[in-house]
């Protein structure tokens, strides 16, 4: 009998709610604010979010925080939406944090009418001033105790643009000596004159993350309202605006956010990396993006596993990247065709092959009779990896060598008899005498060789790009390091190989479809492929090569 899987501690939380009656059903959201590329971090509260609506019958909201029109743009809302889907979830509905300003104004007015905010005429460092510090408590500003009359007014002629930016704010009254920071007067409506992705120039005041976030969930009727930990502080002030406001009592509940070694996660530093040309995009394979991932080749399945087993918890850790690694690998090993490819060419030449003559053999799609088979032409002159010869073949050595035979994939037994050097020493070409009843298959020598290699045919083979990808950075945590983050940026995180060959089976290759190169990682077509050039991205390798160099330095 199976073991059932244990509850975290949110599902633990909604089965509660649920048997005493709370709520008939749930409802959770997912609202990203639109100033930048989903990243993998993302894709956890997705899944979390999404995941718990599926799981108890309920549903879930995708609401773009859109309140900051400075840094939002649709491009980042179309992204959004793309990579929501792509991981495979259906929201119940598409909403707007602009789409509540009106509510949320008239709500800044009921707080005004109680008492409960004030138009602050101080700018911004005056107001930190006076903040205090967490061991001491703040000052009252000298427009703490206007009229409500008073604030009704300015709050009117601020909303109908009479004053400049940061000339005035309207701040909730609450205590300068809280405990809680966030409670000391927070600031909950700000001017902005600038133009809205949504709503134009209609507004040229936008209500802070604070204000509208919460009372956003209300209008909804969110059940579970699930943020990362850095969003605790701010919990008791979103209770006090549903408090005072007599609104809907959405619940804000917190897990640990995602942190993934050899990265980082703040969408602030990853568009430096992009503005500063560090990378190529927003999607550039080795950004953590979901986007990025997508281009590199990463599975929606392989990252939906990677956030379960990570599982939710209340404290921050830092995940090793070689378990996400580890997911994508498990799913491209069942999904992967398999395929033929040299990266780094060296010509052999089966001297007792007929020239001119191609024969049609038949290679395996997979590890086992469910994946297929295809036809990969065989002729005299070869393609094979450099790596494969050896000209003094060292011990327990199964590849070419002076004397050595090895069989090529699903072809014949093959004997290195000679080999060709140019002026710099560099082996040019390999001459070699094939066994003729060797044929994978139909092996008749009784012959046993202990090497199997890969090839391609020269005059069948298509030259591509192939985009050998690697970490980020050079350390599991730049966040933490001391200086600029960007100065730990692995110089090596991208080797183009121009002169690579692949059988010529990839000449219809597919952007959705993964490849197993094999020997030598999994592999994608991408989207700067043209009709004169194959570009491939390496996924994954095939085994997980860096722990060892890490171990070997």
């Amino acid at each position: 009998m199976s073991e059932e899987k244990s509850l975290n501690f949110i599902e633990e939380i909604i089965e509660a709610d649920l048997a005493n009656g709370k709520y008939a059903t749930i409802l959770t959201r997912f609202p990203p604010e639109p100033n930048g590329y989903l990243h993998i971090g993302h894709a956890k509260s997705i899944c979390l979010n999404f995941g718990l609506a599926l799981k108890y019958g309920g549903k879930t909201n995708l609401r773009f925080d859109d309140t900051n029109p400075v840094k939002e743009e649709t491009e980042y809302v179309d992204s959004i939406k793309e990579d929501v889907t792509w991981l495979g979830f259906s929201w119940a509905n598409e909403l707007y944090a602009s789409d509540y300003f009106d509510q949320l104004h008239q709500f800044a007015v009921t707080l005004i009418n109680k008492g409960l905010a004030y138009v602050e005429d101080s700018n911004a460092d005056e107001i930190a001033s006076l903040k205090g510090s967490p061991t001491e408590p703040g000052e009252n500003s000298k427009n703490r105790d206007r009229s409500i009359e008073e604030n009704l007014s300015l709050f009117a002629a601020m909303t109908e643009g009479k004053y400049q930016d940061g000339q005035k704010v309207l701040r909730a009254k609450i205590d300068m000596a809280a405990n809680n920071m966030h409670m000391r007067d927070p600031i909950i409506y700000r001017i902005k004159h600038a133009h809205h992705h949504r709503t134009g120039d209609k507004w040229c005041i936008y209500p802070m993350y604070d204000f509208a976030h919460g009372q956003s969930d209300s209008i909804e009727k969110v059940t579970h309202s699930i943020c990362t930990l850095e969003f605790i502080p701010h919990r008791e002030l979103y209770d006090w605006f549903i408090e005072k406001l007599e609104i809907f009592p959405s619940k804000q509940y917190e897990f640990a956010r995602l942190n993934v070694t050899y990265t980082v996660m703040s969408k602030r530093k990853l568009l430096q990396l992009v503005e500063e040309q560090y990378v190529q995009s927003w999607d550039d394979p080795r950004m953590p993006t979901i986007s990025g991932m997508r281009r590199r080749g990463y599975t929606a399945e392989s990252i939906r596993n990677f956030c379960e087993r990570i599982g939710i918890a209340k404290r921050e850790n830092l995940i090793d990247v070689s378990l996400l690694e580890f997911c994508v690998r498990e799913d491209l090993n069942k999904l992967a065709n398999r395929v033929m490819a040299v990266v780094d060419p060296v010509k052999l030449v089966i001297t007792n092959y007929p020239e001119g003559q191609t024969e049609e053999l038949v290679s395996e799609n997979g590890p086992d009779d469910s994946y297929g088979t295809r036809i990969v032409p065989f002729s005299r002159e070869l393609w094979i990896e450099r790596e494969d010869f050896m000209e003094e073949p060292a011990k327990k050595w199964f590849r070419l060598a002076p004397g050595a035979m090895v069989r090529l994939k699903s072809a014949y037994i093959v004997k290195c008899d000679n080999f060709q050097k140019d002026p710099d020493g560099n082996v040019t070409e390999i001459h070699g005498t094939y066994i003729t009843e060797s044929k994978s298959g139909d092996d008749i020598t009784g012959i046993k060789v202990k090497g199997t290699i890969h090839w391609v045919s020269v005059s069948h083979a298509l030259q591509a790009e192939i985009r050998l990808y690697d970490r980020l950075f050079k350390v599991e945590n730049p966040s933490q390091e001391e200086g600029d983050f960007k100065d730990y940026i692995n110089p090596d995180s991208l080797q183009v190989i121009e002169n690579a060959f692949v059988e010529p089976s990839l000449k219809n290759a597919a952007l959705s479809t993964p490849y197993q190169f094999i020997r030598k990682g999994y592999f994608c077509l991408d989207k700067e492929t043209t009709p004169g050039k194959l570009v491939f991205n390496r996924t994954v390798s095939l085994k997980d090569a860096w722990s060892k160099e890490v171990k070997k330095a």
